[in-house]
């Protein structure tokens, strides 16, 4: 089965198109796509309202992915807010609590950054990572091309497998050691998710440039490569029960159409954006 969804809910204006669709966002979301990325909680780990509150918006089989928090992946830069390690953990635990309890979550997201290569230290982290997030699915994605370089990948993916990882495959621009290929594996037989990033080579390498959030993630997929991508899908769906897919493109709003487009490409029935089913007002005065 393969389910198509975006990161976040808020920034896609495409799919609200009345005022009652921007008033109640996740609620408008959650009718037209079946996942969404909180990729809120990277930047702090969010309250248990909240996640009760996104929890109750959303309707029975909807899942959510979970990016895991900035300091658990090293992108933290300063001082995290936690008095010690088992502390953040703690606190990002109790957190996804509730969606772990009504069976919405999907899966906890590690993305690690470019810096962080293939080497023992890392490893011995990610099974340390591993042992602390107990028996929640947790998927795992790397930017450090070493990890995936031809005489690492198999050994990088059996270790996923053997540790419990689930993988997450991206599309993303080769731009050089920090950027990985497309690797279509699944190391786990229940998931796989696949993570649209663009392919913006410039903007993938502007981390240091002010805008980079912008810029980094402008880019539009044509249908040719969604095409190319919808029989990855299928491939990856004869190694995974479930296959969900999460556009990440979103810089320039490009996310939530290609994400609808890759529906249509597979036979899926595309929802219609709110406000399509009501008639226009001339044509209450026809008889």
């Amino acid at each position: 089965m393969i389910t198509i969804g975006l990161t976040g809910w808020g920034d896609h204006d495409y799919i609200y198109t009345t005022k009652e669709a921007a008033k109640q966002k996740l609620v408008t979301y959650s009718k037209m796509f079946g996942t969404v990325e909180v990729d809120s909680m990277f930047y702090a780990v969010q309250s248990k309202r909240n996640m009760e509150k996104w929890a109750q918006e959303t309707p029975k089989g909807f899942r959510f992915i979970v990016k895991a928090y900035q300091g658990m992946t090293g992108h933290s830069r300063g001082k995290i807010p936690f008095d010690s390690e088992d502390e953040m953990y703690e606190a990002f635990l109790l957190s996804i609590g509730n969606l772990q309890q009504v069976d919405k979550l999907e899966a906890v997201l590690f993305q690690f950054p470019p810096w962080f290569d293939c080497t023992r230290e890392n490893v011995s982290k990610l099974r340390e990572i591993r042992e602390k997030m107990g028996n929640v699915p947790c998927a795992l994605e790397f930017r450090h091309q070493s990890w995936f370089q031809p005489v690492m990948r198999e050994r990088t993916l059996n270790f996923m497998r053997e540790n419990r990882w689930i993988h997450s495959v991206c599309d993303e621009p080769q731009a050089g050691v920090g950027s990985i290929p497309i690797v279509e594996q699944a190391t786990d037989e229940e998931l796989t998710i696949v993570r649209m990033h663009g392919r913006n080579e410039s903007g993938w390498q502007s981390a240091n440039q002010p805008n980079w959030r912008e810029v980094r993630y402008l880019y539009r997929y044509n249908t040719q490569e969604l095409e190319e991508w919808a029989e990855r899908l299928r491939r990856l769906e004869q190694q995974s029960k479930h296959v969900y897919v999460v556009f990440n493109n979103n810089s320039g709003g490009d996310a939530a159409e290609n994400a609808r487009e890759l529906m249509a490409i597979l036979d899926q029935e595309v929802p219609k954006l709110p406000g399509e089913d009501e008639p226009e007002q001339l044509d209450l005065f026809e008889f």
